[in-house]
């Protein structure tokens, strides 16, 4: 085999180009063999006998050896050491030329070779980039995709490989397809050819590096993609193949549009299908399943009407499937149900008819089996459910009774951001306007002093901003000496200092109406506290700052007046001239600033 490979090479080496001689003939022949019997070693032969440079001209002139040549280049390029010297060799131009030829035996030998070039190679892309080769072969695509006969079946799958190869993993490339218009063509493609498994696989392949790129989802939402995968879906039975599809769906469902239409195709129900059939099984490939179709369906969740739709007012056959996915013994299940509950909570109307129908005490059942078990994202999908539950202020007293704070209590002593950070969020929303379940929580040593604790934990910023607030809303809500004696002696007063001077005006507020009172209701108790984490000077330099709010500048007036009654900080506000920044505030173009302003002025002018 050797030694004909050999020969063979060194005649062709002889021949002039355009002879479509029997002797070039045979001589494609004898590589062709020698190609297929060991790829490798031939293709290094002809890289060492310095061929590539002569399959040019031998592409310049058609005639019957042409398909031969590009058949070689084709096999030749399978390998990763021969696709530049390919492109070196000048191969690319001549293929490109020969796209525009009629003879599909040419056409498909042609695809195959610039396809197999541009395989994870920067210069084959390049140089295929630079001779318009996407475009013709995209143009071909968009002519032949209402042909179903099988030989062009084979043509258009081949040059679907060759874009796919061109382009992936290369957003610049990407980018350039889909301005082509390559998206429209490719879906009426698999909506034509469904019953051609190969044809189907590479599209879904193109869809799924092209699905990525977000300029891709305005043209996807213009066509009838939804209802093409989903009756592709409905056909699949292989694991493999839904897998595939999966990928597709998954990048294309973010937009909020085709979300809608995926709904509207029946989606869903495919989805609960493959639930109900993986959701008892061990096998790692139905595992995987359960989880790609239910985090699917959490994300169709996430648009808005989509998840509108699928509630149907709480009377939706979905919202009732997924229901009971939370007594569930499925981890998987109970977090995709959870994180359900926790997307149906988005507006008042969905969350007030779910309490309503007694869905807080199925997560409150859910939590209570994981505070031993632990899993954690469930535990931060349970409490986000119940966190968006608690926002309509009908719901609070209801959640309340229900027991959900003292559940909620029991992870307390999770070293888990995440779920601390929503066990804050929760207690908050339960609280806010409760004034009787901030006085008990405000009581609740133990809260009080993980909360300071966390006020703490710089490494979490948002665990730190949640703990400080909720510290400031057990004040702000019950109103009770109590709870501002719970929270001095806890060591909180100077957090909320601190917090009066965060980056984010309603934290600021919300901390300054809360030692607005501390100093109301206990002003002797919090004296020290206030001294050492310098509150005068906060304050005086958030009525002096420009950038402070109005609402900032007047809650810091009505902290000064609540004060004066301690002789310490009384010291430190006239040693800080006060009095001299109050009165510039008298002429504010806010009116309520300016008139806390006067009185203020009058109190330090009362009690210098």
């Amino acid at each position: 085999m050797a030694d004909n490979l050999s020969e063979a090479l060194k005649t062709l080496k002889l021949s002039s180009a355009d002879s479509a001689t029997d002797s070039v003939e045979s001589c494609l022949d004898c590589l062709l063999k020698a190609l297929a019997h060991n790829n490798v070693e031939a293709s290094e032969k002809i890289q060492q006998m310095g061929v590539l440079p002569m399959m040019p001209s031998l592409l310049a002139t058609q005639n019957s050896c042409t398909p031969k040549v590009a058949n070689i280049i084709a096999e030749v390029a399978k390998n990763e050491f021969m696709r530049s010297p390919c492109v070196e060799a000048g191969l690319i131009p001549p293929l490109v030329q020969l796209l525009n030829c009629k003879d599909q035996e040419v056409l498909l030998q042609t695809g195959r070779a610039l396809g197999n070039i541009c395989y994870d190679s920067h210069e084959g892309r390049s140089a295929v980039d630079a001779a318009g080769g996407a475009q013709i072969v995209a143009e071909h695509i968009k002519a032949l995709a209402q042909n179903t006969d099988p030989s062009t079946g084979k043509l258009l799958t081949v040059f679907c490989g060759m874009l796919m190869n061109y382009s992936n993993d290369n957003d610049t490339l990407q980018a350039q397809l889909i301005s082509m218009g390559v998206i429209p063509t490719l879906v009426k493609l698999l909506g034509v050819h469904a019953q051609n498994t190969a044809l189907t696989e590479m599209c879904l392949i193109a869809f799924g590096n092209l699905a990525e790129l977000e300029s891709s989802k305005e043209q996807f939402a213009s066509t009838n993609i939804a209802e093409v995968l989903v009756r592709l879906f409905r056909k699949q039975a292989e694991h493999d193949k839904k897998e595939m599809i999966f990928e597709v769906l998954a990048p294309l469902a973010e937009n909020d549009v085709i979300k809608l239409q995926l709904v509207e195709a029946g989606l869903v129900e495919c989805l609960l299908d493959v639930v109900g059939q993986t959701v008892d099984s061990e096998r790692e490939e139905d595992v995987a399943q359960l989880k790609t179709a239910s985090d699917l369906m959490v994300l169709l969740l996430l648009g808005d009407e989509s998840m509108q739709k699928l509630f149907e007012g709480g009377k939706g056959s979905v919202f009732q499937r997924v229901l009971s996915w939370v007594p569930s013994n499925n981890h998987q299940l109970q977090l995709a149900g959870a994180l359900a509950i926790a997307n149906f909570a988005r507006n008042d109307g969905n969350c007030i008819h779910m309490v309503d129908t007694g869905i807080v005490q199925r997560l409150l059942e859910l939590l209570d089996r994981h505070v031993e078990e632990g899993n954690v994202t469930v535990q931060h999908a349970a409490l986000s459910a119940l966190r968006n539950l608690a926002i309509p202020v009908v719901n609070k007293a209801k959640m309340l009774s229900a027991g959900v704070a003292d559940v909620v209590l029991k992870f307390l002593q999770s070293e888990m951001p995440p779920v601390q950070f929503k066990l804050l969020g929760t207690l908050r929303m339960l609280i806010d306007t409760q004034a009787d379940a901030a006085d008990q929580l405000g009581t609740n040593r133990k809260l009080v002093e993980r909360l300071v604790e966390w006020c703490e934990a710089k490494d979490h910023a948002g665990v730190m901003g949640e703990s400080n607030r909720l510290l400031s809303a057990l004040i702000r809500h019950s109103k009770s000496k109590e709870v501002v004696r719970t929270v001095i002696q806890c060591g909180g007063v100077k957090h909320l200092v601190t917090m009066a001077t965060s980056e984010h005006m309603i934290m600021q507020n919300e901390a300054l109406v809360a030692l607005g009172l501390i100093a109301a209701l206990d002003l002797d108790s919090a004296e020290k506290d206030f001294v050492g984490a310098t509150l005068v000077q906060v304050l005086h330099k958030l009525l002096t700052e420009e950038k402070s709010a109005p609402e900032i500048k007047y809650n810091s007036m009505i902290l000064i007046c609540s004060v004066m009654g301690s002789e310490p900080l009384h010291k430190e506000v006239q040693s800080l001239a006060f009095i001299d920044v109050v009165s510039k505030l008298r002429s504010h173009e806010n009116k309520t600033v300016a008139h806390q302003a006067s009185l203020t002025e009058q109190r330090l002018t009362a009690q210098s």
